[in-house]
């Protein structure tokens, strides 16, 4: 297995998908569930999210290349969004890319917001508040960057780990939220959003250097 491949890609989505930064909002969400109704929901989210994340890793950079665009130019907008997403952490504010805009609040009228809210597993909590566009970045990218069967193997080991600590995380929701203090979770999100602004930066300027060999 790759180690150092393994070791960047678990630093970048973990830090995209914490299961610890989604776990206010999964609490929030499913406020008015029962335990075994709030495991359910994680159990669904689970396979959601699996689903999202192995469509993308295998067809995403197809899909890219279908639109005329070159993975490098791909690899500066992904470290540009996860750069964005790296200081609203830092600063403290909601990751909005992450987050329903407000026309997506309104549409459908109350029948349409009945049914989120009765089952949120999907939308918004699977899309877009885990498998958001940082999310999808990342998986491309790195995706695009596995050529060797030890790279498949380090991708789809990182990606059982996360998806495994997202899972646990919020089946045991209940008892964790009442464990981790506010203080802890604002720790945690600053570190995470450090982490995940050097990976940015490096993933930004890996693809600048490709585009513009000239400036290597």
């Amino acid at each position: 297995m790759d180690i150092t491949f393994a070791t960047r890609f678990l630093g970048a989505l973990f830090a995209i998908m914490n299961p610890f930064i989604t776990l206010p909002l999964f609490l929030a969400v499913t406020a008015n569930k029962t335990v075994v109704e709030q495991r359910n929901q994680a159990a669904a989210i689970l396979i959601y999210t699996l689903a999202m994340c192995v469509v993308i890793s295998l067809a995403g950079s197809h899909i890219i290349r279908f639109f005329g665009v070159s993975l490098d130019a791909f690899r500066v907008a992904g470290g540009v969004v996860l750069g964005g997403i790296a200081l609203t952490m830092l600063n403290g504010q909601p990751i909005t890319s992450h987050e329903r805009a407000t026309q997506e609040k309104n549409v459908g009228g109350l029948d349409a917001r009945a049914e989120v809210e009765d089952n949120p597993a999907f939308y918004p909590l699977t899309f877009p508040m885990i498998v958001g566009p940082g999310t999808i970045a990342t998986l491309i990218i790195y995706g695009a960057q596995a050529h060797q069967s030890k790279q498949y193997l380090a991708f789809g080991l990182v990606l059982a780990i996360v998806l495994a600590a997202l899972f646990a995380v919020l089946y045991f929701a209940a008892s964790i939220g009442k464990l981790l203090s506010s203080k802890m979770r604002v720790i945690m999100a600053r570190v995470m959003g450090m982490i995940l602004a050097a990976i940015a930066v490096e993933m930004t300027f890996a693809g600048i250097r490709a585009l513009l060999p000239g400036l290597a």
